[in-house]
């Protein structure tokens, strides 16, 4: 039952699990080559918001959300919004609605914003996607619906 929306695309190799959407415009990387290279996983009853890219190395847990225009790579870290701490680089954790965002970093031309993910809310296991309760908790928090 996962649904594949309009102009989605989704790479060789990726493994895409039971009950997803991949919502509008959403890219899964896949790799081929090398070997060793780590393929993009997403989980079941995941939820991928339109115009993600989800490249190599990433994954996404079953019952996680990615809001709209999300960019996750296997080595974006992410962050969890109540305590601030890095939960991991490229893996978002299952039943949790993440956002892309950016966290400052000091360079020698000045303070820039690089890209990270934001875990903003944990759902409870098993739940399923209301979306106009996602859409909810992504306007509560300022992020693209």
């Amino acid at each position: 039952n996962t649904m594949v929306d309009t102009w989605a695309t989704v790479g060789s190799c990726a493994q895409i699990g039971a009950n997803v959407h991949l919502s509008g415009g959403v890219g899964i990387g896949g790799v081929l080559e090398p070997p060793q290279a780590a393929p993009v996983i997403v989980g079941d009853d995941a939820l991928i918001g339109s115009r993600c890219i989800v490249a190599e190395g990433a994954r996404v847990g079953d019952g996680a959300v990615l809001g709209a225009g999300c960019i996750l790579t296997g080595s974006i870290p992410v962050i969890d919004a109540a305590t601030g701490a890095e939960l991991s680089r490229g893996v978002v954790p299952p039943w949790s609605v993440a956002v892309t965002a950016t966290r400052p970093r000091t360079f020698p031309g000045g303070e820039f914003g690089l890209p990270c993910v934001l875990v903003i809310k944990r759902l409870t296991e098993g739940e399923r996607h209301d979306k106009a309760a996602l859409n909810d908790v992504l306007r509560d928090h300022g992020a693209a619906t």
